[in-house]
């Protein structure tokens, strides 16, 4: 329907809770389908309702044919609504990360490795998985965003965090 405008670190939606999903109907299949425009558009690997303005807890994500990440295991496109992660385990790895409000910059993120989450599809239909490695690094990056925390906030040494072009052989990307 329409590429929208994608908020910024210091917009004060972005550190908001967002609010809880009541109604499946067709405002929330709007909302979907401009979630999905606007990351396409911006070739990002997940995107969160509040970083288009909506607060909302929706999020999308998918990797598959993405310029961006070319050595990473495809995740398959899912739209999870009013989601709930349940750690598998402690064990945690490290990984670049970047986001669509904090353009061109990057950050080295400590994240779960396993992970169930649960939710739902635009449609009200149950959505429970178990994954790991980028999937599960993904989902907790965009799930973030729905608790007002951008991935900045996670990186533990500040000398991990930069502008993309400065950090350019340091680092393997991670999603956005």
């Amino acid at each position: 329907m329409a590429v929208r405008r994608v908020l910024k670190m210091g917009e004060p939606l972005l550190r908001e809770v967002a609010a809880a999903v009541t109604r499946f109907d067709a405002e929330l299949v709007a909302l979907v389908t401009d979630m999905d425009d606007t990351m396409r558009a911006f070739s990002g690997a997940g995107i969160a309702a509040p970083q288009i303005g909506v607060s909302a807890r929706v999020v999308i994500f998918e990797l598959r044919d993405n310029p961006r990440y070319p050595h990473l295991a495809p995740v398959p496109y899912t739209v999870l609504v009013n989601p709930v992660l349940t750690p598998l385990g402690g064990e945690q790895d490290e990984g670049w990360e970047g986001c669509l409000s904090v353009p061109g910059m990057r950050g080295l993120v400590p994240r779960l490795r396993r992970l169930r989450y649960q939710g739902f599809d635009a449609h009200g239909a149950p959505i429970d998985r178990t994954v790991e490695g980028f999937h599960a690094r993904v989902v907790q990056h965009e799930i973030d965003h729905l608790d007002g925390i951008l991935f900045p906030q996670r990186v533990r040494d500040l000398r991990n965090f930069g502008f993309e072009d400065a950090l350019t052989g340091q680092m393997t990307p991670m999603p956005d």
